[in-house]
């Protein structure tokens, strides 16, 4: 019996970080670093504002520090937010406490942006304040309209 038709099999497996050549050749699936990214970024809410000036993207972080979050420009126009949510009180597990129930997303979070052609990439900021995080991508100014070239006409 093949058990890794089973998605239940693939779940375990990813809790229990069973290594990925342990399954690769039983399974014709996407690896499981694809589908922890994919994970993360469905996981990771945003908003796209677009100001006269100025792009801003906001993500809501709850309990994340912002020197936890990363914020970086890939291939010259993608924005990247990435961190990640460590399970609180790993220790105190040892004295016998135990989570009864446990709803908050833990682990790697990211979400992608692909920057618009105006964006001032030497113009970037970003802001974490009461869990939301904010970057703002200035915008570049607009490119000035040519003047017509104007050519003097001799007279033969």
């Amino acid at each position: 019996m093949d058990l890794g038709r089973f998605p239940i099999i693939s779940i375990l497996e990813d809790m229990l970080d069973v290594p990925e050549e342990h399954n690769e050749k039983s399974r014709n699936n996407p690896s499981r670093a694809y589908m922890r990214d994919a994970k993360a970024m469905a996981a990771t809410p945003a908003d796209v504002i677009e100001h006269p000036n100025a792009y801003a993207f906001v993500v809501d972080m709850p309990g994340i520090k912002g020197d936890e979050i990363k914020v970086q420009v890939e291939n010259e126009n993608v924005l990247v937010v990435s961190g990640e949510r460590k399970r609180e009180n790993k220790d105190k597990e040892s004295e016998g406490v135990k989570y009864v129930r446990m709803e908050r997303r833990m682990g790697k979070f990211m979400r992608k942006f692909q920057l618009p052609e105006n964006a001032d990439l030497e113009k970037i900021s970003a802001v974490c304040n009461d869990g939301v995080l904010k970057v703002t991508v200035q915008k570049l100014p607009p490119p000035e309209p040519k003047k017509p070239k104007t050519i003097q006409v001799q007279v033969a």
